[in-house]
This record gives C-alpha cells, structure tokens and sequence, in this order.
C-alpha cells in the first residue's frame, strides 16, 4: 500500500492524532503528514503511505488555501477562541474600514510566529513553552500571502469570513491577529477550515468513517492516490531502458543524452522506459549531469 490519502481533518485532532488513527484503519505503519493542522481546525491532510513517506518533506507545490473565521475587539494568548482571553476593546470597525487594510497583508508580509506553534526556538517547542507559562522572542519571518478576499463581515458583531491563500509557514491566526492589531482592536480566529494544501482538494479527502468503511470492504486502494500527485507541476523526463537501470542504481546520466531536458530547469519528475514512475531528478547545468534527487518506487 503506497500513495497518498487525504483526510478531511475533523476538529479535535492533531496532524499526529490523524496518523495514528489512519495506522490502525490501514494497518500501515509507515505514513507521514503533508502540512500541520492545529486541532480547532478541520479540512485538507494528505497522508503519506508506505514509501510515499519519503516525500513528505519535498512537496514542490507548497501553496494552501483557507477559510477562516474571525472576531474584532479582543486579543487572546493563542490567537483565537480556543485561549485565554488577554484584552478587549470596544472600538467599531467598518467593512470599508477593514477592506482598506487587507491589502497590507497580501505579498512579502513580515510574521511573527506565535508562541502556541511548532516553531523551535533553541531546540523547544514554542507551545510546550507557553503551556508553561513562558514567553520568548521569537524571530519575525517573511511569508507568502498570495490572495485575502473578504467574503463576509457583520459591523455589528464585528465578525466575519476570510479566504486565504498562502505558503509554507503561514499562521493564518496570527494574520487575523496582526489585522486586528492594525485596526486598533485586535482580533481573533473563530474557525478554521483548509481547503487545499498542495495541490489537494477537499474533494480529494475522505472522512475516518469513509476511509473505515472502505478498508472493511476491501477497496481501499480506491482510495489512495499515486505519488505522483505531488509532483505534476513538474516537468517530466522519461528514460531509455538503459538508463532507466542506470538511474534507478543511482548512476548520474549524461544530460546531453537526455531527452526533453529544459535549459535552466532544474527540477523534474522521472519516469522508466515502462512509464513506471521512479522520483525526481536535479539537472546540474555546470556539470552536465542529472542527478537521482529522491527515488520514491
């Protein structure tokens, strides 16, 4: 059993919590997650089968997409309901008003992790931290906003919906957070849900009962997606047989001898003279050599 599953993430559970249920329902013990969850949140997490674990950490295609909820007029320690409420304000917030900000928060935004993360700081969890109470500094750090739409908001209770979507290492907590403090008022996050992290939909994710269901009837394969899913952003290289064999023992080809290498591309997926998938390359241009970057069959 190899390939991804993605799950539809139910609130209450970790990323850790969602494979250690998957590892009894497949009775698989090697799997791995694409892209931490917090536990209020719910929505898209591929889960990584078999020797599809060893691409766990190569994702190229590491944009997600959110939508989440929020809340003006109070601060909390973990940024959103879940926490310990640290201050309220009663300042008013106009839908003009905050769509006048948003666009402050879209591009190269500069983002301190909070301290309820996963973030290490000298070899700690920063969560384990504050569970006990301490706060250090935290290094602030550039991430990707490509797109924040407002897609409701009610002045009156000065809630309302956000769509995000971002890269790698995005808090979308601490975006609500930062909005909030831009306005004066601070703000919080009511709910969470992930609607696509790379290249996974929610359409493409299953429940725990779904996933239950079709290991008891024996077609759970009809499940799980290849590997390769993760990779279709890249360009492909298809081997001779020759050097199929050669790759696959992890022998560096000749790059003048393969075909439909791109000048200045480096990066690609591999497939044998069979088609059969194999994992991904590196081109090295100054040396003239391409590369096994991760052989994943």
């Amino acid at each position: 059993m190899n390939g991804i599953i993605c799950v539809n993430k139910p609130a209450g559970f970790t990323s850790f919590d969602v494979v250690a249920k998957l590892r009894g329902i497949l009775r698989e013990k090697r799997l791995g997650h694409g892209g931490t969850l917090d536990p209020m949140a719910t929505g898209v997490l591929p889960v990584f089968v078999g020797t599809a674990t060893k691409a766990c950490d190569i994702m190229p295609d590491n944009t997600k997409s959110y939508r989440a909820g929020f809340r003006f007029g109070e601060t909390t320690d973990t940024q959103d309901v879940t926490g310990e409420v640290l201050t309220r304000s009663d300042i008013e917030v106009s839908e003009e008003t905050l769509k006048a900000v948003i666009p402050e928060f879209i591009g190269d935004v500069i983002q301190i992790p909070p301290m309820y993360s996963a973030v290490q700081v000298n070899g700690q969890r920063l969560y384990d931290l504050a569970r006990k109470g301490v706060e250090v500094e935290r290094e602030a750090r550039q991430i990707q906003v490509f797109a924040l739409e407002l897609i409701s908001y009610d002045p009156d209770k000065r809630e309302g919906i956000l769509d995000i979507s971002c890269g790698k290492g995005t808090y979308i907590r601490t975006i609500i957070s930062d909005i909030g403090a831009r306005l004066g008022c601070g703000g919080v996050m009511t709910s969470l849900v992930r609607t696509s992290s790379g290249g996974f939909k929610l359409s493409d994710c299953f429940t725990f009962e779904q996933i239950q269901q079709a290991r008891d009837e024996e077609r759970i394969e009809e499940l799980i997606l290849p590997i390769e899913r993760v990779f279709v952003r890249l360009p492909k290289l298809r081997l001779n047989e020759v050097q199929t064999r050669m790759y696959r023992n992890g022998v560096k080809l000749d790059l003048e001898r393969v075909s439909d290498i791109i000048p200045g591309v480096t990066d690609y997926v591999v497939y044998g003279f069979d088609g059969g998938f194999i994992g991904t390359a590196l081109a090295d241009f100054e040396n003239s050599i391409l590369r096994v970057a991760k052989n994943l069959m």
